[in-house]
Formats: C-alpha cells, structure tokens, sequence
C-alpha cells in the first residue's frame, strides 16, 4: 500500500494579534477559503442582478429599468436596454459566473478551507503564494467591476470574447475600447491566480498527508481538488497566453487573431496575417477543461457528502468514482474542438472531436449510477445537504443528455447558435455546480461557523430552487428546437414571435428563482450570528474535519498529531460505538451491518 508521507509536525506562527493581518492579508487557509467563498457570493449577487437585467428585457422588450438607465444613460437611454448594452450585460454575467462563482466557490473557496484539514495538515504547503492567488483573483473580479463605471462600458463580445470583434478595438462597437481592455487584463489575473492555487493544492495534497492518510485513504472531495488543480496547471498554462496575446493585438499593434483586409467602421483595420481561429483553438482547449474545473469540485463534494447521509458506502467505494473523475480529465483534453464544428472544420476533423466527445460521457454516466445505485437500500437522511446533494444528480443527468445532441456535427450544426446550447451548458456545468457548492454550505457551514443553519429555510429554499431551475432551463431546449438564436435581445423575426410567451414563462421563473436565493442570503447571515449552535459532529460523519473543533483553530487541531486507521466511508460498520467509524479512530471497522 502506498505511505503518506513523513511529515514532521510543522509549528504554525502564533495567531496574528491586528485586523489586517488577522482578517485581510491573512495566511491562514481558513480565512482564505472564506474571502474566496465571500468573494463568490458576491459575485453570485451581481450575477444574479445582471441575469435579472436580461430577463426582464427579453420578456418584455420595451420595459423601463430606472437603475440600469442610471448605471449606463447611452447603454440604457430611459430604462430601455439598447441590444448592444444586452451583449454587455451577457458578457459580464458569463464571465462573473463562470470565472469568479463557479470556479471560485468550490475549489478555491471548500478547497483552501478543507483540504489541508482533511488530509491532516496544519495549513497549504505555501500559505503566502496562498494568500497571493487570493489577491489577485479580487484585482481580477475589480477590474471586471470596473467596466461597469468607465464610460465606454462592458464588451458585447461575450464571455468567449471571439475576435475579430474583441481585437480591434473600439470601432467593433461599444464596449470593444477600455471595456474589452479591462475584461482581458481581468482574465489574465485570475490565470495567474488559478495557476499559484493550482501548485499549492497539488503540492499540499502530495506532500502534507498526516500519519495514515494514504492514497487510498483520501476523502473523494480530497480527490476531486487534486485532479482539478493537476487539470487547471494544463488548461490555465494556455488560457494566459491566450489572452495576452489579444491584449497584445489590441494595445500593441499586432496581429495573432486579426486578419488582414478587414474592414470595420468603413476602414481597413491596420493589421494583416492573424487567424481568428486561432484564438478560438486556445480558449476552447482552456474552455472545455473548464468545464470540469467547475464540475469535478462538485462531483467530489457530492462523492463526500452523499455517504454521510444515505449512511453506507458508494458502490464500488473510492476507487471507481475517482478513476472516473481522472478519466473525464484526461479526455477533457482532446474534445474541445466540438465547440468549433461550425466554424467551417473539416468534416473529418469533426468526426475526430465528436468520437472523444462521446467518450467522455461514459465516465460521467458510470459516476451518476454508482451514486443513483449507492441510494438502493439506503437509510436516507433528508436534511438539506442530502437535499441538494440529490437535486445535483438529477439536474446534472438532465443537462448531460443534451450533450448527445450536442456532440454530433450534424445535429450541433443547427442546435449551436440557438437556445438549446444556454439550456445545456446551464443545466450541466452552472446550477449543477451550483447545487453542489450549496450542498457544501450547509454541509460545512457548522464547521465553518459553529453554528447550524436553518433547516426549513434551507428546504424551503431547495424546493423553490429545484423547481424554479426546470421552469427557466428546461424550455430553453424547446426554444432551442424551435430555432431561437441565442444572443438576440428581442424576438425581431416572424417566426420567433411566437416564442415571446415561453420567454415571459423563462423570465418570470427565473425572477421568482432569483428571489429565493436572498432567502438563502438571509438564512446564511442570520445563522451566522444567531443561528443554534452546532455539535461536534451533527452530521455524525467520519472524516478529520470532525475530528476538531467548530470552527477549528489556526493550526487546525490545536496541537495534536492524528494518525489516520480508515478510509473516510466507514458507514453502517457493526459493531462501532455508532453507525460509522471515525478516520482517526483506533477502533476496528471490518464488518458492515448486513453484511
């Protein structure tokens, strides 16, 4: 069996003494985890607001909007969104969650907080390069902020930022001068801070095991962390380049990704020789990787707390799950150019991408049926982690048979640029990620806090969600189907007419979705102060993170040493003082009830 490594107990500074150190710069992992998740949260707000913005106008074209009109008078004259300041608006909702939540939340932010604990470490392996990664990740977020308040105002060029439209600058439109500027010196940032992030957790994980914790004795949350941060050093290493290479068209005069004879603004763009393509090729070998730099956090989130409440182990135990997840990594790698096949690809070339495409979802399906088998049989306890927990699976499993639709040529060739693809993408990497990073909120909220949060607030809140998700993406297929072009602001075609009322349906959903969430916002607040206070273990679980007290000390656990026996799955064990046996707990665990 493989060793954890010898590591010596590392004496951890004396607890810093004043605010900054304490609460701002801080190196401790703990606080660090919490910026990243505060800074998610925040995040989720003003995406939040922003897909609230969109909706309104798409059900309602000619509604007036008072503070958008304040925000931006030449985006918005009178309320009335202009279709340029919608590309905006979709813009920097892609990018704030795709980047800054969905990212963010469940790897830097459950990641930083929990793995050195569940390994048993006192803290990462490089807590200033730590503290770093965080800082840059805020310039990030504040540079992206910032193209709300200049007067040019953010790109219409979407998340994707394709050139030529995010190259040339500003006679691309309004947005495409300091907008697009500050968008691409915000995604440089955030590369730069994921890549530090990265080398800390895999070096953590390798190198910082305490006594015990082998390999294969590693939480699948653990696991999930590792291989995402091994996956984001390759796809991040070529997002920076890419980007840097438009700031450098934009503000230095070359040409990577413009081509020559270009005319835009009824004049030739000064530029010859680049290849739009190009650009395309390494986003999307960054874009579709990350893809699972969201989603694999949240297969390893789920993998962790899932057990903890059906109260046995997952079929096939660590093993299985966690060669999935390595698998679906490892072809992540070699798909990416499915997001292209309308880009006028070779027809051979697509059959090539589309063959690894389905591959990948082998994997994927493997991973849902061991966790839609492992509830056979189960005694299930329906507290809101396990809630979410399970609303992940079917969401995850709604958005995914998309994908077959998707991974053809033929099919994406129609289905591409319309409705179909938002409702896939949201489906499978955006609420089913982010039903798993609030399965981890009230899942490791005592632990964070040492309190419990609200138990009907949280169901209350995961109905509505659940609910309301289906009622906003589900009818996207259909308008997909139909033939709704994604990206238009208004229903000016004939025959999209019809499709108003499901826009209005879409629309009203997502407003009372959006609503329910400042639910969860009050329960989190609320329980922060007042919430009741929380057991050592109240979900009777069985890995370290429970082994120390809630919320844990700066060094983790207040001086002591553990020494790992088990693996972190020891549920329905016969025998044990309970249903399950601790990871540090010297007792036996060989024999499971009904065994």
């Amino acid at each position: 069996m493989e060793q954890a490594p010898a590591q010596a107990l590392r004496h951890h500074p004396a607890p810093p003494q004043n605010f900054i150190r304490k609460y701002i710069f801080s190196i401790d992992h703990k606080v660090i985890g919490k910026q990243y998740l505060g800074l998610a949260l925040l995040s989720a707000f003003v995406g939040m607001v922003l897909s609230w913005a969109m909706r309104i106008h798409l059900g309602w074209p000619d509604a007036s909007i008072p503070l958008l009109g304040k925000l931006s008078p030449n985006g918005a004259p009178g309320g009335v969104m202009t279709p340029e300041y919608y590309l905006s608006l979709m813009t920097m909702h892609g990018t704030i969650m795709a980047f800054f939540v969905l990212t963010a939340a469940p790897l830097s932010g459950f990641g930083n907080y929990f793995l050195p604990i569940q390994v048993g470490a006192e803290d990462m392996a490089f807590p200033r390069i730590n503290m770093s990664s965080f800082w840059i990740t805020f310039i990030g977020f504040i540079l992206a902020a910032l193209t709300f308040v200049i007067p040019d105002g953010p790109p219409i060029s979407g998340w994707t930022a394709y050139p030529p439209l995010s190259a040339v600058g500003p006679d691309a439109g309004p947005g495409q001068g300091w907008g697009q500027n500050l968008w691409g010196l915000s995604i440089a940032c955030f590369t730069v801070a994921s890549l530090l992030g990265s080398l800390n957790f895999l070096a953590t994980t390798l190198d910082m095991r305490t006594k015990g914790m082998t390999l294969s004795r590693l939480p699948i949350s653990v696991w999930g962390w590792f291989i995402t941060a091994a996956l984001g050093l390759l796809a991040f290493a070529v997002l920076l380049p890419c980007a840097l290479l438009l700031i450098l068209d934009r503000l230095a005069g070359t040409s990577f990704y413009i081509p020559g004879g270009l005319v835009l603004a009824d004049r030739v763009q000064p530029h010859n020789g680049g290849s739009p393509l190009l650009f395309q090729h390494l986003f999307w070998f960054f874009g579709h990787p990350e893809v699972y730099l969201i989603i694999l956090p949240a297969f390893g989130i789920i993998g962790h707390v899932l057990p903890t409440f059906i109260r046995k182990p997952l079929l096939g135990g660590w093993k299985v799950l966690t060669a999935c997840m390595m698998l679906i990594a490892l072809l992540s790698l070699v798909v990416w150019g499915h997001h292209m096949f309308v880009s006028g690809m070779s027809p051979y070339s697509a059959m090539l991408f589309s063959v690894p495409t389905m591959f990948i979802t082998i994997p994927s399906i493997i991973a849902m049926l061991i966790w839609i088998f492992s509830l056979y049989g189960a005694d299930i306890r329906f507290s809101t982690p396990a809630l979410f927990a399970l609303g992940f699976l079917s969401l995850f499993i709604s958005g995914g048979i998309g994908g077959f639709f998707l991974a053809q040529p033929s099919t994406d060739s129609y289905l591409h640029a319309t409705y179909f693809v938002v409702g896939h993408f949201h489906f499978t990497m955006g609420i089913s990620a982010v039903f798993a990073i609030f399965a981890g909120f009230y899942y490791w909220f005592p632990k964070m806090t040492g309190r419990m949060m609200d138990e009907t607030l949280g169901k209350i809140h995961f109905w509505a969600s659940f609910i309301g998700m289906y009622g906003i993406f589900m009818p996207m297929h259909f308008l997909g189907f139909a033939g709704h072009v994604r990206r238009y602001s208004a229903l000016v075609d004939d025959y999209l007419v019809p499709l108003l009322g499901t826009q209005r349906f879409i629309s009203i959903a997502a407003l009372v979705v959006g609503a329910v969430q400042l639910l969860f916002f009050f329960n989190f607040i609320w329980s922060y102060f007042k919430g009741k206070k929380a057991a050592e273990n109240p979900w009777e679980a069985t890995t370290l993170e429970w082994e120390t007290t809630s919320p844990p000390p700066i060094d983790n656990f207040g001086g002591r040493r553990l020494t790992v026996y088990h693996g972190p799955m020891e549920y329905n064990v016969a025998g044990s003082r309970g249903d399950y046996v601790m990871q540090a707990s010297p007792e036996p665990a060989a024999a499971r009830a009904g065994d």
